[in-house]
């Protein structure tokens, strides 16, 4: 296994907010249980490159959707020791607030986006209030006005950014969400992002309640599926039990960001 093309991978943990069982799927819950709801961004690296999946949210953005930030993405990423304002490429695996926020924070990078979810975010569909409500306009149009700076890399379908690191449209929660396939030291991962908010959509093929395409969203846990080495290698976008099932990045990060490349603990 190649150095070059195998990577370390960490989920960063940034913000939480309480929630329902009720609020996290399609038709509701049977059970009124609490449900809550963790925010993460991801690093991906090796001695060669560093990449950063999705930018997060900041504090205004908390106040205004009323979630609790722990830490702004750029300072979990520091305790990391990655600078936002050096960091070269950055995937978006859509365009929902709590994934694009802080974009602004990354000065030199490329940013990675599909095709699709460019025409989404800015086409037709937007004209729904259901459709749009996870949107911010001005971040949106943050990142078009990128595409005219000349730092917006447009992929279609599946395309390889790097050696052992590729992105897969899958659609569904999003006419344009994309997942993150990446060769690590266990075999190959996938940063999941809203594919699957929670291990119990994928695995139960039960639907979150924010949804653009419910047949695409099915098979994309198919796609899921195929493109990880087991189901313990899907990672979800926003499951509290990914900081319980994996061990810290270090002892001092216990609770903040977890090792994805290594064996979960259970």
């Amino acid at each position: 296994m190649s150095a070059a093309d195998t990577y370390e991978v960490f989920a960063i943990r940034y913000a939480t907010r309480p929630a329902q069982r009720r609020d996290h799927f399609v038709g509701g819950d049977l059970h009124n249980a609490k449900m809550p709801m963790d925010y993460f961004v991801w690093l991906v690296r090796n001695a060669e490159r560093t990449i950063v999946v999705d930018t997060g949210f900041n504090e205004a953005m908390a106040a205004k959707r009323q979630r609790q930030l722990l830490r702004s993405p750029r300072d979990g990423l520091a305790l990391l020791g990655v600078d936002t304002h050096t960091v070269q490429d950055v995937v978006i695996t859509h365009l929902h607030y709590d994934h694009v926020g802080t974009f602004d924070e990354f000065p030199q990078a490329r940013f990675h986006l599909q095709d699709a979810e460019m025409s989404f975010a800015t086409g037709r569909h937007m004209c729904s209030a259901y459709m749009r409500h996870a949107y911010e306009p001005e971040e949106v149009i943050g990142m078009v006005r990128l595409v005219y700076k000349d730092r917006v890399e447009f992929h279609r379908g599946e395309d390889t950014i790097a050696p052992g690191v590729s992105l897969h449209h899958i659609g569904g929660h999003t006419d344009g969400l994309q997942v993150v396939r990446v060769k690590t030291q266990r075999g190959w991962v996938v940063l999941a992002s809203d594919a699957s908010h929670y291990y119990e959509h994928m695995r139960g093929k039960r639907f979150f309640s924010i949804a653009f395409n419910l047949g695409a969203m099915l098979e994309g846990y198919r796609t899921l599926e195929r493109l990880a080495d087991s189901p313990d290698h899907i990672i979800p976008g926003h499951d509290p039990l990914v900081m319980q099932w994996y061990p810290p990045a270090n002892p001092s990060l216990d609770g903040i960001a977890v090792r994805l490349d290594v064996e979960p603990k259970t």
